[in-house]
């Protein structure tokens, strides 16, 4: 239990700032804003001690003190110089929830990496966070947001070249549009039509596979500092987790390749930061003046494609087509076609356009057996459209020792499994995002039964991942094709898009009447 002897001590506490951070921060705010005074750290512990008694006066507080304080916490300085119990009772202090034990550990593996001592890097973030305000913020979106899905990509194919060897962008033309993605792949990486079955996803995991470890340099830790302040000021998730790193990768006729483990910290604090470097560049028109971080952990394509040699984490995404029955709004059957919306709290795809599901391939509680690539597509099925939320490691402890059990399987994942043929999961293509260096598995779950969609077609709801989500019909294919040309689709959900429609194509049926989705490269 913790009691404050005065609102300012209470208000400095809320903004995790010890006196020094504060009095620190308050210069920096005093020089922004044109103020005159300034708080010594010895005079910040003699006001927030609280030495007064209820209805004596202020005594040696400067005025220009007073103002600076009354300028930061928008209050009168009579009123932080109270005893909170004066008007509200005793303050408690709660317990520390989930997302900041995670973001302590984050921090921690900060300090380690970049050799501060221990807690530099937590009061860092705070101090960034009490300069970042909700103006700040809005203003980076909003030029963030100006930067498009072409503009990135022309941007990357100028960084790295379009071609090396056998491997290239994809692009293709849907209906009368032609895309271009910063996705490198090759021809014997696409249209894969892989089922997700132990025969053919055989993704397998290494032991002990030794961890690049790259020093961190000032550049490098304060462009992690800032995206850890930026996480938590917008809600962010963010938890240090472990990941699947891919060392190799062969397709053919099945999903063969490796995988090591690395902490979560370790790509979003290293390579997950060339996103934002990149859009923040292009959108202030720096560009050409420099991308250090880009130069430093992704700076040509043969560090894209050395796949040991780095960290490279990465997903697995896919079309989800269900079948609905002809009713008094669809003169025919069809497929419904899934596409959300990121929100904006995810890390990756904000607010961009994307297939549902979508998701980090990471073991859930069996990191041998969860390195299959349809375990983790199964995962986020039931979690982003099938309302586990258990499932969520971000929000929840992983304590069941099987949560995939079916016995623990929502009612519309055990109705799917009952049966063989009611759904279907497929690997349609993988290639490596040049944005950051991701891998990405693209896919095609099609519930073919629709059945499903008269018993559960009401529970399908997106999670708080997507900022909400949308149905396309496969009968509508001008719809379709508009779809696939919207500016705002990121382009790992593109490339799954259109693998999934040249799939399901070909899949074929009276259900389907899909845009001619052609190659166009590699």
């Amino acid at each position: 239990m913790r009691t404050f002897r005065t609102v300012l001590e209470q208000r400095i506490w809320e903004r995790r700032l010890t006196l020094e951070e504060f009095a620190e921060y308050a210069e920096q705010f005093a020089r922004e804003h044109g103020e005159p005074g300034t708080i010594g750290v010895r005079h910040l512990q003699r006001l927030v001690a609280g030495r007064r008694r209820p209805g004596e006066p202020l005594g040696r507080v400067q005025p220009v003190t007073a103002r600076l304080l009354e300028r930061i916490f928008g209050v009168s300085v009579e009123e932080l110089l109270r005893d909170p119990s004066e008007a509200a009772g005793e303050v408690v202090a709660k317990p520390p929830a989930r997302a900041e034990l995670d973001l302590a550990v984050v921090l921690d593996w900060l300090d380690d990496r970049v050799g501060w001592a221990a807690g530099i890097s937590r009061s860092k973030v705070r101090l960034h966070l009490a300069k970042l305000g909700e103006g700040a913020l809005l203003d980076h979106r909003a030029r963030r947001a100006r930067v498009g899905r072409k503009q990135l990509t022309s941007a990357l194919a100028g960084y790295y070249g379009t071609s090396a060897g056998p491997h290239g962008l994809y692009a293709a033309r849907c209906g009368g549009s032609e895309v271009v993605t910063s996705i490198l792949t090759r021809r014997s990486w696409l249209d894969l039509g892989l089922p997700l079955t132990p025969e053919h996803d055989r993704l397998t995991l290494v032991d002990g596979a030794p961890l690049p470890r790259t020093a961190l340099g000032d550049v490098e830790a304060m462009a992690a500092v800032t995206q850890l302040a930026e996480s938590a000021a917008l809600g962010v998730r963010v938890a240090n987790l472990p990941l699947y790193r891919l060392l190799s990768i062969d397709l053919g006729t099945a999903i063969d390749g490796t995988v090591g483990m690395a902490p979560f910290a370790e790509y979003a604090l290293t390579a997950d930061l060339l996103e934002r470097e990149a859009i923040d560049a292009l959108g202030t028109g720096t560009w050409r003046s420099g991308l250090p971080l880009r130069d430093k952990y992704l700076p040509d394509l043969r560090a894209v494609l050395d796949l040991p040699g780095r960290v490279c984490a990465g997903g697995v995404l896919a079309l989800c087509a269900i079948a609905r029955p002809r009713d008094q709004f669809r003169d025919a059957p069809d497929f419904a076609l899934l596409v959300q919306e990121r929100s904006g709290h995810v890390l990756n795809a904000t607010a961009r356009l994307a297939v549902i599901p979508k998701g980090f391939h990471q073991p859930l509680a069996d990191s041998r057996a969860d390195a299959r690539v349809g375990a983790t597509l199964l995962r986020e099925l039931e979690e982003e459209l099938f309302g586990r939320g258990d499932l969520d490691t971000t929000a929840h402890s992983g304590r069941a020792a099987l949560p995939m059990a079916p016995g623990r399987l929502s009612e519309p994942m055990r109705w799917l499994s009952e049966e063989p043929g009611r759904l279907r999961t497929e690997c349609t293509g993988f290639g490596l995002n040049l944005v950051s260096g991701n891998y990405e598995f693209a896919g095609l779950i099609v519930i073919e039964d629709d059945e499903f969609w008269r018993r559960y077609g009401g529970q399908v709801e997106a999670n708080w991942e997507a900022a909400g989500l949308q149905l396309y019909s496969s009968l509508d294919g001008g719809l379709v094709s508009e779809l696939a040309a919207r500016e705002s689709w990121s382009n790992e959900g593109l490339f799954a898009l259109l693998q999934g429609l040249r799939r399901l194509r070909d899949l074929g049926g009276e259900r389907v009447k899909l845009p001619v989705v052609e190659h166009l490269g590699p």
